[in-house]
């Protein structure tokens, strides 16, 4: 088959390897669409895999070519979608269902060969089957999607609240639109692109709740917005110290920062910052991946 393999930091090729063999409780898929993702470019250019050769992609959809050993054959022909993680199955949050969370985990893509190719072996748990109404190109978008509804879950942002999303990457963009349809009408946002303006302003956002960072002094923008109280709710979706420590200058007595974004480098917590943080009763709350139980009421359903 053919694929893109990473055989090392800046080292992508395309060419010929083996399709995958199938071990139990995998199934083998035709992929059919298939995204990049940030953290994609680091992976590949500038960090590295866990172990080589990969084929790096965890952003994918297909259709189900093959059962392995242990799999029904009902789900041949299927079009799915796919969750990346794959958990161990035994550490204490897998236990409790946060597989998000597990200890031991593979991964599609970073630890273990992704969708980056003709083919992918995927264990047959981390399938879910699409609607007809959903393409397998919009399919592919469902991991950043999940991750999206993860933070908000997180975060609880509830009607009437003042809500800003700092960042404005596929998970920013995602976050956005998942609260405007939640109902969240007083929503604020930061960029730092001009295609980051015009696609706020598509998703029916008034060109006034937009800030581009790099024009004037956001933290005045920002207080001048809400009448000097600051958010109830503010997404971090960057990664860096500077939008870090100003998420939670920006959010008000007992609001809720949600700390979205992976870190590109270190991350520091300066004195004032911290007493912030203290005076103002934050509650500051990670986010990571997004739940995938197989219920209804997981990020992916």
């Amino acid at each position: 088959m053919k694929a893109w393999v990473l055989y090392g930091i800046n080292d992508l090729r395309y060419g010929t390897v083996a399709e995958p063999e199938l071990k139990e409780g995998e199934v083998l898929v035709a992929v059919k669409a298939a995204a990049v993702c940030g953290s994609d470019i680091p992976r590949i250019y500038r960090t590295g895999a866990y172990s080589y050769p990969l084929v790096p992609g965890h952003e994918f959809a297909g259709i189900v070519e093959k059962a392995g050993p242990g799999v029904a054959d009902g789900w041949l022909g299927k079009r799915t979608g796919i969750f990346p993680l794959v958990p161990c199955g035994v550490c204490g949050p897998c236990q409790s269902r946060r597989y998000e969370m597990c200890r031991d985990y593979g991964y599609l893509g970073s630890r273990q060969d992704g969708g980056f190719a003709e083919y992918a072996a995927v264990p047959v748990r981390n399938l879910i089957e699409l609607p007809a109404g959903v393409t397998l190109q919009e399919a592919a978008m469902l991991e950043p999607m999940a991750v999206a509804v993860h933070a908000m879950r997180r975060a609880r942002p509830m009607a009437g609240d003042r809500v800003v999303v700092c960042g404005l990457g596929t998970i920013g963009m995602l976050l956005v639109s998942f609260l405007l349809e939640a109902g969240i009408r007083d929503v604020l946002v930061i960029g730092n692109k001009e295609f980051q303006r015009q696609a706020i302003l598509k998703t029916g956002l008034e060109e006034t709740c937009y800030c581009d960072s790099r024009a004037g002094d956001t933290e005045k923008w920002l207080m001048e917005r809400t009448e000097g109280k600051g958010a109830d709710v503010f997404f971090e979706c960057v990664g860096i110290n500077g939008t870090f420590s100003q998420a939670v200058n920006l959010t008000g007595p007992v609001g809720r920062v949600c700390l979205v974004g992976n870190p590109g480098s270190d991350m520091t917590l300066e004195r004032e910052v911290y007493w912030k943080i203290l005076r103002n009763q934050l509650t500051v709350t990670g986010t990571w991946n997004s739940s995938f139980t197989h219920e209804a009421d997981d990020d992916w359903h």
